[in-house]
């Protein structure tokens, strides 16, 4: 009977011992009775490394009103990167998901500059940190790291250190700056939206374009699509109504390496194709990249271009001089939050919309169709003196959308697009078009 009362107890201390193990240890508030104060802190790459000390408020009065903080005292002949990192084990062993996803760190500093974190396996494997800056100086603030892009990686699951990066500054500390941190919480983030449907599907053919990524055309050989650049971008593939999209999650910059110098110009090649999907992202920069390396951007998100389908044909021109694009090798993204992305390709036109040649409009115009009335076809032209986000949709007398013509982020300039209404019946339609504050709708007559 001892014996098996003994057998029971050990399977209980395994279990308790098992469950304390894989439970993540928060919030890190350096209170006496709490997390932080008394685990073991490392200080790295910060000259002599001056430890890290638990010390009593320095600025009860704002909003962090807690006892004792963590002190950290970023040494002028540090590394930009001088960061303390707790012993593996202190924070518990947690995998990211969606229950903890979001954390938030109180800091105060004399300085504006990133605030880094980071999680680490006990194998040493760690996704880059994310970093967010403070906007205020010498006053408590509280900043948000959303990790909800790295749920999933393979390289957040049983984490058992954090790693924290107080004044990240790549340009160089001009003195000691002494930073205080408090509070690292973890909560549930909010549901990311994702599209339903995939991008409209490629109609140019495909001896006028050089795929990247696309399912509509055969990709250019030995593409690279994540390359170890050091991002911390989380890169997957999903599959919408049989269209694999690619998804970054978390981005802050993302590569994508050619295998080989491209020659765009004797390819005949004009244009650089993107469809891109986002909820969350407030910036998307494309870059273009040749030997040196020398590279261009372009902004991809206009203001409101969220949770639809944006399709983008930038101008090649729009990357030169900066860009030799005799030998383009490399593409690269910047931003954040989550972008889904399909349809990057190199082409010699724009899809179904035509540029009239030198042209430079001084308003924004929206032109009478022309054959109108029309059976079944008709021509809308319209300008726009700067680049913008543009959509040109048609409507029924019922205001019920029958037709998306333009829905994209294009530069200057007067376009042309054909409307083949064969599949609808006889009526007066209305065609509106959005471009930036500009707007104008026209009614047109469909005769069959």
């Amino acid at each position: 009977m001892k014996k098996k009362i003994t057998y029971l107890l050990a399977v209980v201390c395994i279990v308790l011992v098992s469950g304390i193990s894989f439970a993540q240890n928060a919030p890190i508030d350096f209170e006496s009775g709490g997390f932080g104060a008394n685990w073991t802190w490392a200080v790295f790459e910060n000259g002599t490394n001056p430890p890290l000390e638990i010390i009593p408020n320095p600025d009860p009065s704002g909003n962090n009103t807690s006892e004792t903080v963590a002190k950290f005292t970023a040494l002028q002949t540090g590394n930009p990167w001088a960061g303390t990192e707790c012993m593996h084990g202190d924070i518990g062993t947690f995998t990211l998901s969606s229950s903890n996803s979001i954390v938030k760190i109180m800091v105060w500093k004399p300085v504006v500059s990133d605030v880094g974190i980071k999680f680490v396996r006990p194998d040493g494997s760690a996704l880059p940190e994310i970093k967010v800056a403070n906007t205020l100086t010498n006053q408590w603030e509280e900043l948000t790291f959303d990790f909800t892009g790295r749920i999933g990686d393979p390289n957040t699951i049983d984490q058992d250190q954090i790693v924290i990066f107080p004044d990240f500054d790549l340009g160089g500390r001009t003195q000691d700056n002494i930073c205080y941190f408090d509070n690292i919480t973890f909560s549930a983030g909010t549901p990311v939206g994702e599209p339903t449907v995939p991008a409209p599907t490629p109609t140019l053919p495909a001896n006028e374009v050089i795929s990247i990524f696309s399912n509509a055309y055969t990709p250019l050989p030995g593409v690279n699509l994540n390359p170890n650049w050091g991002q911390a971008t989380v890169v997957s593939f999903v599959v919408i109504q049989g269209d694999t999209v690619m998804k970054y999650g978390g981005l802050n910059f993302q590569g994508t390496e050619l295998n080989q110098n491209l020659n765009l110009v004797s390819a005949g090649m004009q244009y650089i194709h993107i469809d891109f999907w986002t909820a969350n992202s407030t910036e998307l920069n494309f870059f273009l990249i040749s030997p040196g390396p020398n590279q261009e951007s372009v902004a991809l998100v206009p203001p409101g271009a969220t949770e639809e389908w944006v399709s983008v044909d930038i101008p090649l021109s729009s990357f030169e001089p900066t860009v030799n694009l005799t030998e383009v090798f490399q593409l690269m993204f910047t931003g954040n939050g989550t972008i889904y992305l399909d349809n990057i390709y190199f082409s010699t036109m724009l899809s179904d919309v035509r540029e009239v040649e030198n042209s430079f409009p001084s308003d924004f115009v929206l032109e009478q169709n022309y054959p109108n009335p029309f059976n079944p076809a008709t021509n809308i032209r319209f300008s726009i003196p700067e680049a913008n986000q543009v959509s040109l949709r048609v409507y029924d007398l019922l205001g019920q959308e029958v037709a998306t013509l333009v829905n994209q982020f294009m530069n200057a300039g007067t376009f042309e697009v054909s409307f083949d209404a064969s599949n609808l019946p006889t009526g007066i339609y209305t065609y509106s078009i959005t471009a930036g504050d500009f707007q104008s709708v026209k009614k047109m007559m469909l005769i069959k």
